[in-house]
């Protein structure tokens, strides 16, 4: 691999260095942080492919949401694009704390949530195709693990932890507490009713609504997006802490 340009695999020496962190701030192995930082593009396309996918898999939910709401409904590719953003940020010598902090939260988070309400709801998961099943678990579980690469780089300010902390925060209230507009927001759950097919959008139903919220699934998916946007609270500040020292 030698012969690759440097834009698509950057010299090490171009790397920041580890910090020696706690383990439970920067679990990963060091080759592996090297790994995704020294091919930052292709992990950028990456994200960025995922965040289109994204996109379009939540059409049918897009189809029953406020327009007004949008933002918050696509969790898992506003995730990715956040990641993105942050990764060429830092490829690019532009560092953007709140962005960085906005990647960190939303790949720990989405990409936690995600597997844990695919176990959850698993019988309710039964349509999907079972690579589409692997597909969505797996590719979720990158996120988590790219959420760890940027303490590496970044340095959690309390004013960026802040701004995602208000964001999700936000996220959480809309997804499963106080809508403001319509019945909560967070993604589809198989034990919701979201109405019948009325069309197709890319190859994607377009539903009628309304949706309707099985107060026990509602419950369960609520439990595990709090206490992970809890997680990531505490362990972006226990990122800014480890490093003032």
């Amino acid at each position: 691999m030698s012969s690759l340009p440097s834009w698509l695999r950057r010299p090490r020496e171009t790397l920041p260095d580890p910090e020696g962190l706690p383990w439970y701030v920067a679990p990963l192995p060091t080759r592996l942080e090297d790994l995704g930082l020294r091919f930052v593009w292709p992990v950028v396309l990456a994200n960025v492919l995922g965040t289109l996918f994204g996109f379009w898999y939540y059409v049918p939910q897009f189809s029953v949401e406020p327009l007004a709401l949008w933002a918050f409904v696509p969790d898992s590719p506003m995730a990715t694009l956040f990641v993105g953003a942050s990764l060429a940020l830092w490829a690019t010598g532009r560092g953007r704390e709140w962005v960085h902090a906005l990647g960190f939260y939303g790949c720990l988070v989405l990409g936690l949530w995600t597997p844990y309400t695919l176990l959850v709801f698993r019988d309710g998961f039964s349509y999907l195709p079972w690579y589409m099943y692997a597909f969505l678990f797996c590719s979720h579980l990158a996120m988590a693990v790219e959420a760890f690469v940027i303490q590496r780089y970044a340095d959690f300010t309390v004013r960026a932890v802040a701004v995602a902390f208000a964001w999700y925060t936000a996220n959480l209230v809309l997804d499963y507490f106080v809508p403001l507009v319509g019945t909560p927001h967070h993604t589809f759950v198989p034990a919701e009713s979201v109405g019948a097919v009325t069309g197709t959008f890319l190859g994607q139903s377009l539903l009628s609504g309304p949706v309707v919220h099985d107060p026990g699934a509602h419950a369960l998916a609520a439990a595990g997006a709090v206490v992970l946007t809890l997680l990531a609270t505490f362990l972006a500040l226990a990122t800014r802490v480890a490093k003032l020292r």
